[in-house]
């Protein structure tokens, strides 16, 4: 055994290490440890995934969004896991447990409220106010974890197996949290609620370690009395939805000037424009767009077999089900909320009689499931927040198109981009790669027709196929209904395309090429 100089032993009486003195009553039961760390590390997970979504009709959903809440909250399990350790080295943990607790719980029941109303009243503050409502509850959840360790560790002999069973235990806890909340709650619960029930169980945890540690008591009725509070203002504030789908905050929102108009609000963006009495009253420019091509290049009330990619509230497939009688249209819209308001709110009839099949899967997949040569006309046109998902906008994914569509076949696609418009340019030389036959219709300064004018952005519309496109006759056609547009075909397209890169499923950077515009409108 070896002493410290400044303690020398008097005798040669056995002294008592550490390691076998025998372990004292920490007050905190193994499964008591347990259920701590589990519910701490899977709380961590569930307001991750949610704050994305409260993001989304904000910041949009794209891959900088998820990249930036990704990051934050790792970075709050780090600085918790750091901090908690050296925190409980010098205090006892009995007294950190409760208040990490329990501010993590008002904090995260507030979040709700807190993003909503800053996003409206003070936008430049978002990102400050949304870094903040992850990292704190983040970094005092991600404590809770060496907190426990500290306290169930009564002997270096057992360091290993402690460490290793509650890291453990951590891990298994992040990993339900991620599966309960993408599987379950999100597709049962707005996000608001998530939040609240979540914040109002860890205040109620708080109380339990709190009354365990006899302490507390006072802060955590204060703690109860603010998520409640916070629980009766989110209702009153700001950015509610009409229904939060799976994927999105969805709102119908009634034309003031039209008593049969609605428009589907997806996450902010105006995503379609429904007459529930006149399908073939078209909007939206690029949906006017979209007929002119379709009517220029098929005979007139000829029916079709069609396919698109992104329901929304399926305007497109209204238009040819009335101007086409017989139109069979099948439908990939991944998201069953939208569709259930496409049903319930925007008047859609089943299939038997509208012609209009809508199935809820993922484009791309749906793409794979068609025949070879079974359809006349291919529709894109779907869109998570800002941008086209990226899967979509491929060379493999435009030749799943190519093999649907037969001889005389037609794709169609809304393209949206602003700025130097780098992704609707890779993406016309990708279209370009795959037909021989590919037309740009947009504004005149944003594909190249007015070199004297700088791009505007905003709704493009992009067709290929394996045949000429009467561009004339697509001109007199969006002409006839006010579109605004011009068309680009040939050199001219060849040159505003310029040495764009073609899309790939290994390469097809779509979030980082699209620039939003600053206005939050998809339409």
């Amino acid at each position: 055994m070896t002493t410290s100089p400044s303690s020398p032993v008097a005798d040669d009486s056995p002294v008592s290490s550490v390691d076998d003195a025998p372990p004292r009553d920490q007050g905190l039961s193994s499964r008591a440890a347990a259920v701590l760390v589990f519910g701490s590390s899977a709380a961590v997970l569930v307001v991750e995934i949610v704050a994305l979504r409260l993001l989304a009709p904000y910041l949009g959903l794209t891959l900088e969004t998820s990249t930036m809440v990704i990051g934050i909250a790792l970075t709050a399990i780090a600085l918790g896991s750091w901090l908690g350790g050296r925190i409980a080295d010098q205090v006892d943990p009995h007294r950190l447990i409760a208040p990490a607790l329990g501010v993590s719980g008002v904090v995260v029941a507030l979040t709700p409220l807190l993003l909503r109303t800053t996003a409206e009243w003070s936008p430049a503050l978002l990102l400050l106010v949304a870094s903040a409502t992850l990292l704190v509850p983040g970094a005092l959840l991600s404590a809770v974890t060496p907190f426990v360790t500290k306290l169930r560790l009564t002997s270096l002999a057992e360091t290993g197996t402690v460490v290793g069973r509650l890291s453990g235990v951590g891990t298994f806890g992040a990993i339900v949290g991620t599966v309960l909340t993408g599987f379950v709650l999100v597709t049962r619960l707005p996000v608001s609620s998530i939040l609240i029930g979540l914040g109002t169980l860890l205040v109620l945890g708080a109380a339990l370690a709190g009354w365990q540690a006899r302490q507390w008591r006072r802060a955590t009725a204060v703690a109860l009395a603010t998520v409640v509070a916070g629980t009766l203002a989110t209702g009153f504030a700001p950015g509610g939805c009409d229904a939060e789908t799976r994927y999105h905050c969805a709102q119908v929102v009634a034309d003031p000037e039209r008593d049969s108009g609605r428009t589907l609000v997806l996450d902010g963006l105006r995503h379609s424009y429904v007459d529930l009495e006149d399908p073939a009253y078209l909007k939206f420019a690029y949906v006017r767009a979209f007929a002119s091509v379709v009517d220029t290049a098929f005979p007139e009330g000829e029916p079709l077999t069609a396919h698109h990619i992104g329901g929304g509230g399926l305007t497109f497939p209204r238009y040819l089900a009335a101007a086409r009688p017989g139109t069979r249209s099948l439908v990939s819209e991944i998201d069953p909320g939208v569709v259930r308001i496409d049903r319930d709110r925007l008047g859609l009839g089943p299939a038997a009689t509208t012609g209009i099949d809508v199935r809820v899967e993922d484009g791309r997949l749906g793409l794979r499931r068609l025949d070879a040569g079974s359809h006349d006309l291919v529709v894109g046109d779907a869109f998570g927040g800002v941008s086209a998902p990226w899967h979509l906008t491929t060379s493999e994914a435009l030749k799943d198109v190519r093999r649907a569509l037969d001889a005389d076949g037609l794709y169609v696609a809304n393209l949206i981009d602003h700025g130097r418009l780098a992704f609707a340019r890779a993406e016309v030389a990708t279209l370009a790669a795959t037909f021989p036959h590919v037309a740009l219709l947009g504004k005149p300064a944003d594909i190249g027709l007015d070199p004297t004018a700088s791009s505007i952005g905003g709704n493009m519309v992009v067709v290929a196929s394996a045949r000429p496109l009467d561009a004339p006759a697509v001109q007199k056609s969006m002409d006839a209904r006010d579109v605004g547009w011009r068309i680009a075909t040939g050199d001219t397209l060849t040159a505003w395309t310029g040495k764009a890169r073609v899309l790939t499923d290994d390469h097809a950077p779509v979030d980082q090429l699209l620039q939003p515009h600053p206005v939050r409108t998809a339409r």
